[in-house]
């Protein structure tokens, strides 16, 4: 299915993994031998000590599959697609400018959308805003017209408003006492694939 505009719409997903060596290689791995399209993509440590929260986007054809394809992973403590979720999103975007003559109205465009002077060389000024993909995306139409030298993004972020929709903790716990760890990389890609690979 695809938007108004007619671009296919997009899906935010969000796992808990836990944090060992060569998880997010063997996440992003699982994804690409099967074709989906990853987006965007985040990943950094929660609040509890061993388990990281990982943020895709995904288009709306491959996010059940996705969904399911995460969840074969012996790491992945839970996934939710949380596009429909009432949710906080948040991209960092680092910008460089071409400054000149337009120093003051690129200040003015910072200053509306609530970004930072993060440097100002000669005849450059580097920009950081963080915030909703669509300010970033809007953001970056005001500065095209001066001349957009380097843009680097993190990647969109999101968590679920309200009160916390799991406990990574008890996750954890509920994983070390009920599943005995893979110890050799065959039994990783057994758990990954399936017996047969297939999906």
């Amino acid at each position: 299915m695809k938007s108004a505009k007619g671009f296919p719409r997009s899906h935010t997903i969000v796992a808990l993994l836990q944090d060992h060596p060569g998880v997010l290689h063997r996440a992003v791995s699982l994804l690409r031998r099967r074709g989906y399209n990853i987006a965007s993509l985040a990943v950094g440590r929660s609040e509890v000590e061993g388990v990281s929260r990982m943020t895709l986007v995904v288009e709306e054809e491959d996010v059940e599959q996705v969904v399911k394809q995460l969840n074969r992973l012996v790491e992945v403590l839970q996934v939710d697609d949380v596009t429909h979720d009432p949710t906080i999103e948040r991209e960092v975007i680092l910008v460089k400018v071409a400054a000149g003559g337009n120093m003051q109205s690129i200040v003015s465009v910072a200053l509306g959308y609530g970004a930072a002077i993060a440097d100002v060389g000669m005849g450059t000024m580097l920009l950081e805003l963080s915030g909703s993909p669509a300010k970033v995306e809007g953001f970056l139409q005001r500065l095209s017209p001066f001349g957009i030298l380097e843009a680097t993004r993190t990647g969109r972020i999101a968590m679920v408003r309200g009160r916390a929709t799991h406990s990574a903790s008890e996750l954890m716990s509920d994983l070390i006492t009920s599943t005995p760890i893979p110890q050799s990389p065959e039994q990783w890609l057994s758990q990954a694939d399936g017996i047969n690979g297939t999906t």
